[in-house]
């Protein structure tokens, strides 16, 4: 995958319960009206973060964490994004809203002097969503020069050297920052209610998502020709296509987006294709390239033309990746019924 990638607190109030012996000054009951909430400290891959209030002038690069904010509510609380225009249809999500009040800043590569002209607050990219130390681009290149940031769950380095990425299971990762996104922006009821609606959704395309050894063998293509890039366990692919009742061919792989061999991919004989649509390289291509590829010719996805195709915004960490594991189900699902 071509990743390219502040609320004043209110002061204390306080009661006045009046006693025989005078009166007692004694601690609002609502926290919030308290002016409590901050300082919050969160856990950000690995590292903790304390934010004394909430940024207003938050930058996010690329199109799943630019909806996270959106699904959110907290349009309000960003100075714009950064991503190019070939990350699939913006108008039939829910937040759809979102992408006509906030400022599409660049579609270009996110880099510092964006950050610095929109007067950034606060960056919310991942490694490789954004962040990249090849380019001087990062949390730390950022810090200098007063800007605070947020990792991307999926992208957390992971492994010797920090060279692998994902520390837990993708979904968790979804759930990780909205939760922590919620405490940071004060809005912890909002980002309940999605964990909530979206293990919903997770648990409905689960109940009816083929099972035990009706699951076929899946393998994302995202694209490359000598070498195919795929995901690995740490992607959104791997809760979306395991959920979906499909057996992720490189589960084994610990990473979040990595390059492999074409002959493992032949070895593990994958039943479905799941190709990654974007960029220059069109869905249809990609489909043409793979049948036409002499190496995977008896591959059984191949040989029987079941090929899924689905949106990046769908398979990378976003507020997609439930309805796309019930899209993906039903994909599997009517492949199994066909009998091929």
């Amino acid at each position: 995958m071509r990743i390219r990638p502040a609320v004043t607190v209110a002061a204390s109030l306080a009661t006045v319960a009046l006693t025989g012996c005078g009166a007692q000054v004694t601690p609002a009951a609502d926290d919030k009206a308290a002016g409590s909430h901050y300082p919050v400290t969160v856990d950000n891959c690995g590292e903790k973060k304390t934010y004394a209030k909430a940024p207003q002038r938050v930058v996010t690069n690329d199109v799943g964490i630019t909806e996270i904010m959106f699904a959110l509510g907290l349009e309000k609380n960003m100075a714009g994004f950064v991503m190019p225009d070939d990350k699939g249809d913006l108008d039939s999500v829910p937040w759809k809203a979102g992408y006509s009040k906030v400022t599409w800043l660049s579609k270009k590569q996110i880099n510092k002097e964006m950050a610095l002209d929109a007067r950034a607050d606060l960056v919310f990219a991942g490694w490789n969503y954004g962040f990249n130390e090849g380019e001087g681009f990062t949390p730390a290149d950022l810090k200098k020069v007063g800007i605070d940031s947020y990792l991307l769950s999926e992208s957390c380095r992971n492994g010797r050297g920090g060279t692998a990425r994902g520390v837990m299971p993708p979904l968790d990762a979804l759930y990780t920052d909205l939760r922590n996104l919620g405490r940071i922006f004060d809005v912890e009821d909002r980002a309940e209610a999605l964990v909530t609606k979206f293990r919903g959704q997770v648990a409905g395309a689960q109940a009816g998502a083929l099972k035990g050894a009706d699951r076929p063998r899946v393998f994302l293509y995202d694209g490359g020709q000598d070498k195919p890039f795929t995901s690995g366990l740490y992607a959104a692919p791997h809760d979306i296509i395991t959920r979906a009742g499909g057996d992720h061919v490189m589960k084994d792989l610990k990473d979040s987006w990595a390059t492999v061999g074409w002959e493992t991919v032949v070895e593990r004989d994958p039943e479905v294709i799941v190709i990654n649509n974007y960029g220059d390289t069109t869905a249809e291509q990609k489909r043409k390239f793979l049948k036409s590829y002499p190496p995977l010719a008896n591959v059984s996805a191949i040989k029987n033309d079941r090929i899924v195709v689905l949106d990046y915004a769908e398979l990378v960490e976003s507020p997609r990746n439930p309805a796309a594991i019930a899209s993906l189900a039903a994909d599997l699902k009517k492949f199994r019924a066909a009998g091929s």
